[in-house]
């Protein structure tokens, strides 16, 4: 596997010669594949500037599309691999910094305004060209002119040599002569069609002002007009054409006759139809796209007063299974069959399924009456895929989530919309999938704000927001301060002060734990080095120690055992300073493997602690092959101990829990001690040390050292 780009323009080189490897093949050019690839690169750069934008400009989209066109890359073929390769690679090559989901979506948006700027230089370049045929069409109606005033034979011959459709009529509309040209485009005879008048060459397409202008120009108040305009053929087929009307007079100015000139554009109109269906229908599927698909929301949430609307977001469930296990052949059979039951859903007035990518659909109902139609349409969605889909001889059953968005119309943009949905669907998914559910806007803001403290996170170590706060471990014999417990808080500079269960979930997922983690280590250790530094050594203060938490998946690096030792030879502090406190959770069914980096740190004499012990569900004689010294009691055993007389039961528990780890010669922590009788009652059980609000809440290091050395003056 080759390696991937280094830096971002080695990415954005990269994307350009995928585009020209793609597109070179389908272009009209004399240059070579690598000239052509250099003249796709400021373009590629374009793009990629225009997606990392801070506020979306689709100009440079438009400008992309139209350069295309002057690369002579005019095929509509051309346009569809652009597009293709625009979707597959621009996000992955060029937006390595930012949301996926806003990338993608500004990416989409990219190509309907490259598809919209390629249709419009397509547009101009042939309005230019017929522009040219209109001169030489004028130049050929001044030589008709002269020849009606001179000879009968010059005139014939530049009339019937022509390359453009020619027509005479007199002012009543009667067809009068023809020439070749426009014989072939209508398929009729000279007689035939001179039997015919202007008048009856009507067209329900026809512009509101075609026939006033016409009427204008027969009664000689306008010398000409130009305009598209369609015609029936015999065989019922349509022609199109871009048609000049001009007025001829007499010698002495009179109007006399009319002449039409006709281009047939019947061919470009279906090009630039084929080309706009393209650009906004999925390929795969024939589905609406994205960008058709963000058109009609949009449209639909500009609807007037009164106006609301319905929208359905689908993630089939378990897809990528069939794509890894199937193939993706299989796969997009699958989506086409999916599609076309999806579109069976949606066939009342105002409704709509789009394919947004991937297994992604969306389905809109418009009108007064969403909220009870959307509901219906999500209730027909999951009945059409109830039933198995045959793929390959193998049946597969599909299932999906939904989430759904109602409304009124005016309210929210389309991107907020469709962020609403995608959040309600993936809570539907978390849910278990196989269900529909409605969008709450405190989940969405909840999920917003996870969202964006996750962004957050890789940048907030490096900007230091992250500090450490220590709560005290005390000794319940004598009340001395034997350590702290090292507890990480975020100063968000938005939210203010985070707890660890903001953010320390969102480390875990994102995997920055682990380097967040060995911060915290070293912190600490620096912070228990200080307090002995400062007091005297460990003589002073007594043993101080200091409690780090770690996590499953710092557990199961591998540099955990070496960033420990390194850190603790770094500061000069001993390992029995240090106590590594695991949750119960994480060392359920551990194995060896998983036990192995514990037994060394515990050989070198750290401290292992089981934190939370009690609120999971391993088997009390694992105690003895864990690497542990410490149990740290889960305070939802001791919260009855806060009142006198405390609830037997517990007191019958925790007396047994501290007889179990005092014959396995483990200490006993206790988490939560908030009153004098919880400490007094837990002292008599036998623990030997104890933390909680009772004694000092969590703060900086120095209230530690203060309350440690009132100890050893008191």
């Amino acid at each position: 596997m080759s390696a991937e780009p280094d830096g971002p323009e080695d990415r954005l080189r990269r994307f350009a010669t995928i585009w020209s490897r793609a597109v070179f093949a389908v272009t009209s050019t004399s240059s070579t594949r690598t000239e052509f690839e250099d003249r796709l690169l400021p373009l590629a750069r374009m793009l990629s500037e225009a997606l990392r934008a801070r506020a979306f400009d689709a100009d440079a989209g438009r400008a992309v599309g139209a350069a295309l066109v002057e690369a002579h890359c005019t095929d509509p073929e051309a346009l569809s691999r652009t597009l293709d390769c625009v979707d597959a690679y621009l996000v992955l090559y060029c937006g390595e910094d930012g949301d996926r989901e806003d990338l993608r979506a500004r990416s989409a948006r990219l190509q309907h305004a490259m598809a919209a700027g390629f249709a419009q230089a397509l547009r101009e370049r042939t309005l230019a060209e017929q522009e040219a045929i209109a001169r030489a069409a004028l130049e050929a109606q001044g030589a008709v002119a002269r020849a009606l005033h001179a000879t009968e034979a010059r005139f014939r011959a530049v009339f019937e040599g022509a390359a453009i459709g020619i027509g005479i009529a007199d002012l009543e509309g009667n067809v009068l002569q023809v020439n070749g040209a426009l014989r072939r485009m209508f398929g009729l005879s000279e007689q035939a069609l001179r039997g015919r008048r202007v008048t009856e060459w009507t067209h329900p397409d026809d512009a509101p002002q075609t026939w006033r202008l016409y009427d204008e120009l027969v009664r000689g108040e306008r010398e000409h007009y130009h305009l598209e305009k369609a015609f029936y053929r015999p065989d019922g087929t349509v022609l199109w054409t871009n048609l000049t009307v001009s007025l001829l007079r007499d010698a002495d100015g009179g109007p006399q006759y009319q002449l039409a000139l006709m281009e047939d554009t019947t061919e470009r109109r279906l090009l630039n139809l084929r080309l706009r269906y393209e650009a906004t229908h999925d390929a795969l599927t024939g589905l609406p796209n994205r960008t058709f698909f963000f058109e009609r929301l949009e449209k639909a949430l500009g609807a007037g007063e009164g106006q609301r609307f319905g929208l359905c977001y689908l993630d089939l469930d378990g897809f990528k299974t069939v794509n890894d296990s199937l193939g993706h052949a299989a796969g997009d059979r699958l989506l086409v069959e999916v599609a076309d039951r999806l579109q069976a859903c949606a066939t009342a007035p105002g409704e709509m399924v789009a394919r947004l990518g991937g297994d992604e659909f969306v389905a809109l109902t418009t009108g007064p009456d969403t909220e009870r139609t959307v509901d219906e349409l999500a209730g027909r969605i999951m009945n059409a895929l109830l039933a198995p889909i045959s793929v390959d001889g193998r049946e597969l059953t599909v299932r999906g989530s939904i989430g759904i968005v109602e409304g009124p119309a005016g309210e929210r943009s389309a991107a907020e919309v469709l962020r609403s949905a995608d959040i309600t669907m993936y809570r539907a998914k978390s849910a278990g999938g196989n269900r529909f559910e409605l969008a709450d806007p405190e989940a969405d803001a909840r999920a917003i704000t996870r969202h964006g403290l996750t962004t957050a996170l890789p940048t907030a170590l490096d900007r230091g927001e992250f500090f450490i706060e220590y709560q005290p471990l005390v000794h319940l014999g004598d009340g001395s301060v034997r350590g702290a417990e090292a507890l990480v808080r975020w100063l968000h500079p938005q939210h203010g002060v985070l707890s660890p269960d903001r953010f320390i979930p969102l480390a875990e997922h994102t995997g920055l734990i682990v380097p967040l983690g060995r911060w915290v280590l070293e912190q600490s250790v620096r912070q228990a080095r200080e307090w002995r530094d400062r007091h005297g050594g460990a003589e002073a203060l007594g043993p101080l120690r200091i409690n780090v938490n770690l996590s499953p998946c710092q557990l199961t690096h591998p540099g955990l055992v070496q960033d420990t030792v390194d850190i603790l030879e770094r500061t000069g502090v001993a390992p029995e300073a240090l106590c590594l406190e695991v949750t119960e959770s994480a060392l359920i069914g551990a194995d060896d493997d998983l036990l192995k980096p514990l037994r060394r740190l515990a050989e070198m004499g750290v401290d292992i602690a089981l934190d939370d012990f009690g609120t999971g569900y391993s088997n009390l004689a694992n105690l003895r092959r864990l690497p542990v010294s410490v149990l740290k009691l889960d305070r939802s055993f001791t919260q009855s101990m806060q009142q006198f007389p405390a609830d037997p039961v517990d007191l019958k528990i925790v007396e047994g829990i501290v007889s179990l780890a005092h014959s396995l010669d483990l200490a006993v922590t206790v988490e939560g001690v908030e009153t004098g009788a919880q400490a007094e009652q837990l002292r008599l059980l036998g623990c030997d040390t104890a933390q909680g609000w009772y004694y000092a809440r969590p703060g900086p290091p120095e209230r530690l050292h203060e309350l440690a050395l009132a100890d050893t003056t008191a």
